[in-house]
C-alpha cells in the first residue's frame, strides 16, 4: 500500500491492457497538422539558439536562403511543392482510389449473383 495512494484501485494484470482507441481520418489529419506546426516552430527556436551552429549547417545545405528565410518565419515548402503535394496525395487521389474500390465491390456483387443462381438449379 506504500507505493499506491490512498483510495485508487490497481488494475487487475488478469483484465490485460485496454486496446488503443484508434483515431477517426479527421483526427488524425488534425493531430498531424498540430504536431507538425509544434515541430516546426521548435526547430526554428532552436536555429536561433546559441548552441546552435549555423555555419556548419549552411555549408551542408543545398538551399542556405530557403533555410534562413525558413529560420526567418517563412513556410518551409514553396507553392510548387504544395502543388506537387496536391495532385499526388490530395483530393484528385482520394477521387481515383475510390473509383477503383467501387469497381471492386461492383464485381464481388455480380459473383455473388453468379453463384447464387447456380446453387439454386
Amino acid at each position: 500500500n506504500c507505493c499506491f495512494p490512498p483510495g485508487r484501485k490497481v488494475q487487475s494484470s488478469k483484465l490485460g491492457p485496454t486496446p488503443p482507441r484508434f483515431l477517426t481520418e479527421e483526427e488524425f489529419q488534425l493531430q498531424g497538422e498540430v504536431e507538425t506546426r509544434k515541430a516546426l516552430a521548435e526547430l526554428r527556436s532552436f536555429c536561433k539558439s546559441p548552441e546552435f551552429s549555423a555555419w556548419t549547417t549552411v555549408s551542408r545545405i543545398q538551399s542556405p536562403k530557403r533555410f534562413a528565410d525558413f529560420v526567418g518565419g517563412a513556410s518551409h515548402v514553396t507553392p510548387n511543392e504544395v502543388s506537387a503535394h496536391e495532385r499526388e496525395f490530395g483530393l484528385e487521389s482520394l477521387s481515383i482510389d475510390e473509383e477503383l474500390f467501387e469497381e471492386d465491390d461492383d464485381e464481388e456483387d455480380e459473383e455473388e449473383e453468379n453463384i447464387s443462381d447456380s446453387s439454386g438449379g
